[in-house]
């Protein structure tokens, strides 16, 4: 079975953002794989990006791949114009993916979502795990 596809959204400041690039970059640089990941600047905005309409529209989408937005919406038993503006945000953060016939599709299998509750539950280099 071939290993899932998966995007990680997580809530980081923005120091905690720009030492992630760093280390991407580093990463990236030395050949090595990195997972995509989504930094949002509150969990209020990891629920707005990923509302429970938003992940029923995503899941239905990996489910369903290659329907126009007009057909999701109707499958999905939503407002046109409420479904479009979910779809061109999600596509705006990479979630979905659209074809040049407008067909959509969701790139990944697996959404990993992180959002510490307390700054010290978020991770520092120098802690030791365990």
């Amino acid at each position: 079975m071939p290993k899932a596809k998966r995007i990680h959204v997580e809530v980081m400041t923005p120091a905690e953002a720009l030492r992630r690039f760093g280390e991407v970059w580093r990463t990236a640089a030395g050949d090595g794989k990195v997972e995509p990941t989504i930094g949002v600047g509150s969990i209020e905005e990891l629920s707005s990006l990923l509302s429970p309409k938003r992940m029923e529209l995503l899941r239905y989408v990996a489910e369903h791949p290659g329907l126009s937005v007009r057909a999701l919406s109707v499958a999905l038993g939503r407002d046109y114009k409420n479904v479009h503006t979910d779809v061109t945000d999600l596509e705006e953060q990479h979630l979905l993916e659209r074809d040049g016939d407008g067909k959509l599709t969701a790139p990944y299998d697996e959404i990993v979502i992180r959002a510490p509750l307390t700054r010290t539950s978020r991770p520092r280099r120098d802690r030791v795990p365990g």
